[in-house]
């Protein structure tokens, strides 16, 4: 006789037997459940970016100790990193010479963690750099982004080429996280640190998102129109769903691996 499953293992395995469209209905259901609740439970939704932020910085305080620790950058992607310090850079450029504010702080301290991350697996850590795994091409992200923050950014009364900036740094976050899943994706198995770490890359993408939702729905659409006209309010709200929904898969997984006790995640074909 077998032994009765779990909950979470039940619950698991069923969405795991439904076709892709009762999964993609599922997490938007999930999703607008855990809006709501938010909503509820936060009464100042500001704080749900500041929150964002700090769950970015545990994630790499994560993989600064991965680095330092265990002296390996194996199952880290480059690229990834490379990216998050290009939007960063411009993002930070940004906020000197359009609004200056404690968000300002927090981006300058993010890259130059970033930087640091960089440098170790460009120089320290080289020998356990997985290079051929890491092989997305980064003019597939990198080109598209720019030839859209050209076409659609703000309409605000800066600087064209800050506004363009702007749109820029917004859509590349969006899918600097691609170099790592393909890492992932090409290696199947990730160990904990990076798992830990892509996933608070995940909640924080999700916070972040939240927030400019509840805002959204707080202004009764008030702040897509302070943001500009035309689609550039409506590419914002969409580049924060797009870098969220990149992630809930893996996230899926991850939560499903820790409720199973396994310390090394292990994912499926077609997961990322």
């Amino acid at each position: 006789m077998m032994p009765p499953k779990r909950p979470i293992q039940a619950v698991s395995t069923w969405v795991r037997r439904q076709p892709p469209k009762v999964k993609a209905f599922l997490a938007v259901v999930s999703g607008m459940v855990a809006l709501v609740l938010l909503r509820a439970v936060v009464h100042d939704h500001d704080n749900l970016f500041v929150a964002a932020e700090a769950v970015h910085a545990i994630g790499i305080s994560v993989l600064i100790y991965k680095l330092m620790k265990e002296r390996t950058c194996a199952g880290l992607s480059l690229k990834s990193q490379e990216l998050t310090a290009i939007f960063l850079a411009v993002r930070l450029y940004c906020s000197f010479v359009m609004e200056y504010d404690i968000h300002t702080l927090l981006d300058m301290t993010t890259l130059v963690t970033t930087a640091w991350v960089i440098y170790m697996i460009r120089f320290k850590l080289r020998s356990s750099y997985m290079e051929d795994k890491d092989n997305f091409a980064l003019y597939y992200v990198v080109g598209p982004c720019a030839i859209l923050a050209l076409l659609i950014h703000p309409s605000t009364s800066h600087h064209l080429v800050n506004r363009i900036a702007w749109a820029f740094c917004v859509y590349l976050e969006a899918v600097s996280v691609l170099p790592q899943l393909r890492v992932m994706q090409n290696t199947k198995i990730v160990e904990p640190f990076t798992a830990h770490y892509v996933f608070a890359l995940g909640v924080a993408r999700f916070l972040s998102c939240a927030h400019w939702v509840l805002q959204v729905l707080d202004t009764r659409g008030h702040l897509l129109v302070a943001l500009g006209y035309g689609l550039w309010p409506s590419m914002v709200l969409i580049s924060e769903i797009v870098q969220t929904f990149i992630l809930a898969d893996f996230c899926y997984y991850y939560v499903k691996s820790v409720f199973g006790g396994q310390l090394v995640l292990r994912l499926p074909s077609g997961v990322v």
